[in-house]
């Protein structure tokens, strides 16, 4: 009997449980997510072993499938240490782990492309670094599954979950730390970074290196630039007086110039924004230094010239109130606004 076929077997054997508690998930704060993909009624082939002879044995999963890709800033952690927490918190939940594998173990690039995935800019898989696991729970009527996809670059942690059960299985990742201090610690975003500015802007500070906004935004960036026509760069880091970006990743920057590059026909304008703080002059030159700064940093990720412009206005745009310092925070960003009519 196939590895497959004898584990269908004994799911169909295993006693019947109650209605199970649906999941939630919980990643630190700073987490995005980047991409969902939802079938209300659909099928998904789950993976339960290596690839081996042309081939990976799996089960054929039916429910509502929904596909969520999620990224964090997690510089120095390995795959293994983003994943543990997300296993833990599964298992507590009364899921039992069927596969897992690395990498080479996995079969590398043969499985990688023999499993459905989420694609780039979305869901980045290093194919010599990455996890893969898979469990379930018997529920009232049929079994549960969710699967991990757990990849990394050098500063950012990419996690794609594949949840495949009934309709009710919704919303399954919270976006919070303070109930799950293991994946708060293995996960950790720098979110408390403070820059400060010699012309005008004097203090960036804030929920996010270099730029503030009043709270984290779940919608993915790519869908705000579709939806409103505008996308706030949240995570830029700018050193102290200083229009020069600093080195190192950016999941906004990586996202904005794989739609660029996938979407030649769209065009974009970088728009630097300052507080009140200083002359208009100074803040106008300040702001758009810094949207070229972004603009060189796009180019040099492979996004043609012609889809971007940089422009600065100082503090002739907020989106709140100068007077107090929160507001003064949330107006100093670096925006990306659609240009293209069609």
């Amino acid at each position: 009997m196939s590895l497959r076929l004898a584990f269908l077997a004994a799911a169909l054997l295993a006693p019947q449980a109650g209605v199970a508690d649906a999941l939630k998930l919980e990643f630190p704060s700073g987490a995005r997510q980047t991409a969902e993909q939802v079938e209300t009624f659909g099928s998904y082939k789950l993976p339960i072993s290596p690839f081996r002879n042309g081939d990976i044995q799996s089960i054929w999963a039916e429910g509502q499938v929904r596909q969520q890709a999620w990224q964090v800033q997690a510089r120095g952690m390995t795959t293994l240490q983003l994943l543990a927490p997300l296993r833990d918190q599964v298992e507590a939940a009364g899921f039992e782990v069927i596969f897992e594998c690395e990498a080479r173990e996995c079969g590398g690039f043969d499985f990688r492309y023999a499993t459905e995935n989420i694609p780039e800019p979305d869901m980045h898989v290093d194919l010599g670094d990455y996890r893969f696991m898979a469990a379930h729970r018997m529920g009232e009527e049929k079994p549960e599954y969710v699967a991990f996809l757990v990849s990394r670059s050098s500063g950012r942690g990419f996690v794609q979950i594949t949840r495949i059960g009934p309709q009710e299985a919704e919303a399954d990742v919270l976006v919070a730390s303070t109930k799950n201090p293991d994946a708060a610690g293995a996960l950790e975003v720098d979110d408390t970074a403070g820059v400060s500015e010699d012309v005008g802007d004097e203090e960036v500070a804030g929920g996010v290196q270099g730029f503030a906004t009043p709270s984290v935004t779940v919608m993915p960036l790519t869908q705000q630039l579709e939806i409103h026509g505008r996308a706030v760069l949240e995570d830029l880091d700018f050193p102290t007086g200083s229009s020069r970006l600093e080195d190192g990743d950016y999941t906004s920057l990586d996202l904005l110039a794989g739609y660029l590059k996938t979407h030649p026909e769209r065009s974009v304008v970088l728009v630097g924004h300052t507080d009140a703080e200083g002359s208009l002059a100074g803040n106008i030159a300040l702001s758009k230094k810094r949207a070229g700064a972004v603009e060189q940093r796009l180019t040099a990720l492979g996004v043609p010239a012609s889809q971007i412009k940089a422009e600065g206005v100082g503090f002739l745009s907020p989106i709140t109130s100068n007077l107090t310092e929160e507001g003064r925070q949330a107006n100093r960003r670096v925006e990306a606004i659609l240009s293209s009519t069609e």
